[in-house]
């Protein structure tokens, strides 16, 4: 399992309400923010979860090609709930939530473009 991830982001103001929005149906919730250190960091903001999965952005020039990142979520609804949230939060819809049977019968998934163009997923593997 990874303990967490960081992003280069574009636009770090725009990223950071992006993914304040968007991952809240994920459970990364918890909003931290680490200060510019000189020859370190430019400043990062952590969008944490209780089990310890943290997702970190900071300022940059953003990765190409963008990534793909998947969020495991713990029922369908949270899925929904994901794709409406990153859609309101200024995402581009690149899939809608259902089943994706090709990776297996109770793969649920909606996928969703941030700020930079990076696929992000939120995913249940639960069945019915």
């Amino acid at each position: 399992m990874i303990d967490h991830l960081s992003l280069v982001v574009s636009d770090y103001e725009k990223s950071k309400a992006f993914y304040a929005q968007a991952l809240a149906p994920t459970g990364h919730s918890r909003l931290v923010e680490l200060p510019p250190r000189p020859g370190a960091h430019a400043g990062s903001a952590g969008f944490c979860h209780e089990d310890g999965s943290d997702f970190w952005i900071g300022p940059g020039v953003a990765l190409t090609p963008p990534l793909h990142i998947a969020f495991r979520v713990p029922s369908r609804a949270a899925v929904d709930d994901f794709h409406r949230a990153a859609l309101a939060a200024g995402g581009r819809d690149h899939g809608a939530p259902g089943l994706r049977p090709q990776y297996h019968p109770n793969y649920y998934g909606a996928y969703v473009l941030d700020p930079d163009g990076h696929n992000i997923e939120a995913v249940c593997h639960e069945p019915v």
